[in-house]
């Protein structure tokens, strides 16, 4: 559903998105809508992530039939062995 807007912004700004969005072969609603999704989508996803972080996406995969809460009970059993036989 689009809703109408109203803003009130510098005549020369104006000229230079209008400028822009023709260049673009856009209306300057586009824009206007295209910048604001990507500004409210950039502060979603404010965490920066490093570079080496980045390089290792997608590096590890986990086994189809990977099961993370046995594994999980494996390793606390494995933890948990010495109290269990001390009783």
């Amino acid at each position: 559903m689009n809703t109408k807007l109203t803003l009130t912004i510098d005549d020369s700004v104006i000229k230079q998105a209008k400028a822009y969005a023709e260049k673009q072969g856009r209306s300057l609603s586009a824009v206007v809508e295209n910048y604001l999704k990507a500004v409210t989508k950039r502060e979603e996803k404010e965490v920066e992530i490093s570079p080496i972080v980045k390089s290792m996406i997608g590096a590890f995969k986990m086994p189809e039939d990977f099961n993370y809460k046995e594994e999980l009970n494996k390793m606390r059993e494995e933890k948990y062995q010495k109290y269990l036989d001390n009783e």
